[in-house]
C-alpha cells in the first residue's frame, strides 16, 4: 500500500473504516482480492512474484497492511518482501502484540516499512524506520512516511476522509473511492523530499497516482462495524481509468 487512511475506534456504528491505494509497478503481477484456498479464513489480495499481501482480514477479526517507506539511498536489493509481514501475521496464531515482539527482532532486514497489525480488541502500528506503538482511538494517515506526517496527499486525504465520516452514521463504500480517486497535484513547494527527484515527487503526490509503467494498482475500501459485520471491496485498475475489477465480500467476524 502507498495510501492508508483510517479511523480506529473513533466512529459510532464502526470501529475500523479504511480507505486504501495500493501502487505498485504494472509489471509486478498480483491476484485480486479473495478468500485464499489454502488458508479460506483469510481474505486478500496477493502479490504474485513473493506471495505476501498488503492489506487482508480474516474472519477471526485479525488485520493488517503495510505501506513502504521511500528512502531509496538504503534500498537493499536482496531484502525479503514486506508483503510477508502482512501474511505472517494474518497466516499465524500469535496476537498482534505477540507477533511484533517476535519480527521487531530482525525487522532490519527489510526495507523501510509502516506495518499495521490489530485484532478486535487492539491495534498496532510498528516502522523500522519509526516507532512502535498502541494506537489509541483516532483518525490516522500514512503515505510513504511515518504515520501522520503530513505529506500533502494525507493532509487532503485525512481531511475528505473525516468529512466523510462526519456527514453520516451509516457509511457506504462509494464515496471512500471518490476519495481515493482524487488526482489532484499540489504545488511543488509543499512536496516532501524523498530523494527521487522532483519529476517522481510531482508523480507520486496524488492520493490516485498514473503513470505509463507505476501507478495505483487498486483501491480498497474495509468497514467493520459494531456488530462484527465486516464489508470489504477492492477495486483494481492496472493503468486503467476505470475499475478493472470489483471483488465486494461481506461476513461476519466469528465470535462477534
Amino acid at each position: 500500500m502507498c495510501l492508508i487512511l483510517f479511523a480506529w475506534r473513533s466512529h459510532a456504528l464502526f470501529p475500523l473504516v479504511l480507505a486504501a491505494n495500493r501502487d505498485e509497478f504494472y509489471e509486478r503481477s498480483s491476484a485480486p482480492a479473495s478468500f485464499w484456498e489454502e488458508a479460506p479464513d483469510l481474505l486478500a489480495g496477493r502479490d504474485l512474484r513473493e506471495g505476501g499481501t498488503w492489506l487482508g482480514i480474516t474472519r477471526s477479526g485479525k488485520f493488517a497492511a503495510v505501506t513502504n517507506y521511500r528512502d531509496p539511498a538504503s534500498l537493499k536489493p536482496q531484502a525479503p518482501s514486506r508483503g510477508a509481514l502482512v501474511s505472517g501475521y494474518l497466516l499465524g496464531r500469535e496476537g498482534p502484540q505477540d507477533y511484533l515482539d517476535r519480527i521487531q527482532q530482525d525487522a532490519d532486514r527489510f526495507n523501510g516499512f509502516n506495518l499495521f497489525v490489530g485484532d478486535s480488541s487492539d491495534l498496532f502500528y510498528f516502522s523500522n524506520r519509526g516507532d512502535r506503538r498502541l494506537l489509541e482511538p483516532g483518525v490516522y494517515g500514512v503515505s510513504n512516511g511515518l504515520l501522520d506526517t503530513p505529506w500533502p496527499k494525507v493532509k487532503r486525504g485525512k481531511a475528505a476522509f473525516r468529512d466523510l465520516l462526519d456527514r453520516k452514521r451509516e457509511l457506504s463504500p462509494e464515496p471512500f473511492f471518490e476519495l481515493l480517486a482524487d488526482r489532484n497535484r499540489p504545488p511543488d513547494a509543499s512536496l516532501p523530499e524523498t530523494g527521487v527527484g522532483l519529476e517522481w515527487e510531482r508523480i507520486l503526490s496524488p492520493l490516485f497516482i498514473e503513470n505509463p509503467v507505476y501507478g495505483t494498482r487498486s483501491s480498497t475500501v474495509l468497514f467493520v462495524d459494531r456488530h462484527g459485520w465486516a464489508t470489504f471491496e477492492q477495486r483494481e485498475f492496472n493503468g486503467s481509468r476505470q475499475p478493472r475489477t470489483t471483488d465486494h465480500f461481506v461476513f461476519r467476524i466469528r465470535g462477534t
